[in-house]
């Protein structure tokens, strides 16, 4: 029988409403069916921040260049990322988050073509920039589409099962990676990237429903050019300051001009998002407690884990003489038991409290990170799988937890403004721990060289007895001359100096990142946990 007092033109007005809102009964299997397509793209997108990790040893002998060079690598991805993050929420309220996500997929697609028919590292860096941007699109709508359609007493597991796929990416993409290089060559780890992303854009095509916000706000074009001015001012500055390219160091003019600008710039992005009506980085947002502090920490965090993520590949392959897919394969536990933890953690930061297992989180990634700080070119393979046993349980315990504790009381038309907050600051840390870390290496690099090179005294007995052992061995098992044997003795010393310098200085970083990382975890004790009888399901 028919309700009384309800006409179908209500009826239909009725379950527009509950459609668009994603809590229809009838949603039930589409919300999944939907998650399931936005973790395929996430998936895509953060495979390409660490499928990359692996291949840069032998991108950087392909081009020729150094580490202060292939950092930007990296660092163009995230940075063009970090750009297009608040941008992208604007772009899907005017045009459509369907469309929009599909465009997302559609430049990470193209990018990742012209990054494997790159044929020298400038070209490479401006296919990574384009790869960056489908990305900073990809990600925060994602979360955003994820957090319109799930119901708050259902957002934390549907943000840990959205988290599987970054943590599949971090497992499988420097094994693939490895897998790739070993046998075939360095393009195809961005090639990989070309069929996962015809398939999402189909998958998307197919399933996910179109959404508008019919309150549309105007373009913030002051603050979209100040912060896309500052970024990659600020980032080439802070790279650039002890590159082999310049001589004058952090006193070199261009290096002070362009942290003048990025200051200027960074002042009048500030001034604008806090003054205008309708900015394109609510930062106003921030006043959350929850989360404020929450971006904070992400931010902190951020620059200790992206920042450290690209040393241990690099240290492995040059220093412990890996092959690609050996330095690779070690990342597969991360992945898996992040992936494994992150829907338990966030369960329970729905059920109880998301600040306990985000200290816990805390503690494990500082510890692991410190345990890196031990590396020598003598560690062995188990120790290096157990510092990242630790991390892994430390990415599934803290990410999820964060992140929903953080939108707890965002309201729902704020989501997409406040998913663009989040990752921004994010690849903005990460961005920014990259360049300071392979700059403080360069530096601590320098450092322990100087320190080693004062050690070795050309009439010291025991550097004349390692010298004369060595030459000795060259000339009974290798056949050298003894004057050759001679020279090369000493060259292996300088050799080893090197190599020892060169791990000292990865050690140093991780240290740092270890003391970055316990600094972030200490907003966590002022956010705010929710009140049970808030928590209402629909």
């Amino acid at each position: 029988m028919a309700s009384r007092g309800i006409t179908p033109s209500h009826r239909i007005r009725r379950f527009v409403r509950n459609r668009d809102s994603g809590f229809h009964p009838s949603n039930i299997n589409y919300k999944w069916w939907l998650l399931a397509t936005v973790m395929l793209g996430t998936f895509m997108a953060v495979l390409d921040a660490t499928i990359v990790n692996v291949g840069l040893p032998k991108i950087m002998a392909s081009f020729g260049v150094g580490l202060d060079k292939i950092e930007w690598v990296i660092t163009a991805y995230m940075l063009s990322m970090a750009v297009m993050l608040p941008t992208s929420g604007w772009f899907a309220d005017k045009f459509g988050y369907k469309r929009m996500y599909i465009n997302g997929l559609f430049l990470f697609t193209l990018g990742s073509l012209l990054c494997g028919v790159s044929n020298d590292v400038n070209m490479l860096i401006i296919s990574r920039v384009i790869q960056g941007m489908g990305a900073g699109i990809i990600q925060p709508l994602g979360m955003a589409i994820i957090t319109r359609e799930f119901p708050p007493h259902q957002r934390g597991i549907a943000i840990g099962f959205w988290a599987i796929s970054a943590a599949a990416s971090v497992s499988f993409g420097p094994l693939i990676g490895g897998y790739l290089i070993d046998n075939f060559n360095w393009q195809l780890i961005f090639d990989v990237n070309i069929p996962v992303g015809i398939f999402a854009i189909l998958a998307t095509i197919v399933i996910q429903r179109e959404y508008k916000n019919l309150k549309l706000r105007s373009f913030d074009l002051i603050g979209f050019i100040s912060v896309a001015t500052f970024l990659p001012l600020t980032l080439y500055a802070l790279s650039e300051g002890n590159a082999a390219t310049n001589s004058s160091g952090w006193s070199a003019p261009y290096i002070l001009l362009c942290f003048g600008i990025a200051i200027i710039a960074l002042a009048v992005f500030i001034t604008n998002e806090l003054t205008v009506k309708e900015p394109m980085i609510d930062l106003r947002l921030l006043k959350d407690r929850n989360f404020g502090l929450s971006t904070l920490t992400l931010m902190i965090f951020s620059m200790g884990m992206f920042g450290s993520t690209f040393l241990l590949p690099i240290y492995m392959q040059n220093s412990l003489g890996y092959t690609a897919v050996q330095a690779g394969s070690v990342f597969l536990p991360v992945g898996i038991i992040q992936g494994i933890l992150s829907p338990i953690s966030g369960r329970v930061a729905d059920k109880f409290s998301a600040k306990l297992p985000i200290l816990i989180g805390v503690v494990l990634l500082a510890l692991s990170f410190y345990m890196n700080n031990f590396l020598s070119f003598l560690t062995e393979r188990s120790y290096i799988m157990l510092s990242l046993y630790v991390r892994g349980f430390a990415l599934g315990m803290v990410f999820t937890p964060l992140s929903a504790i953080a939108l707890l009381s965002i309201p729902r038309e704020k989501m997409a403004q406040a998913s663009g907050v989040s990752n921004t600051v994010r690849q903005l840390g990460g961005s920014l721990g990259v360049a300071l870390l392979a700059t403080l290496l360069t530096t601590r690099v320098s450092y322990h060289s100087q320190m080693y090179s004062q050690s070795i005294q050309p009439k010291s007995q025991t550097y004349i007895n390692v010298s004369k052992n060595i030459s000795t061995q060259l000339v009974h098992n290798a056949g050298s001359s003894y004057a050759n044997a001679a020279k090369q003795g000493q060259a292996a010393i300088i050799a080893n100096v090197g190599k020892q310098a060169y791990i000292e200085g990865i050690d140093d970083d991780f240290l740092v990142a270890a003391f970055i990382t316990v600094i972030g975890g200490l907003p966590v004790f002022l956010l705010k946990g929710k009140k049970k009888q808030t928590i209402k399901k629909t």
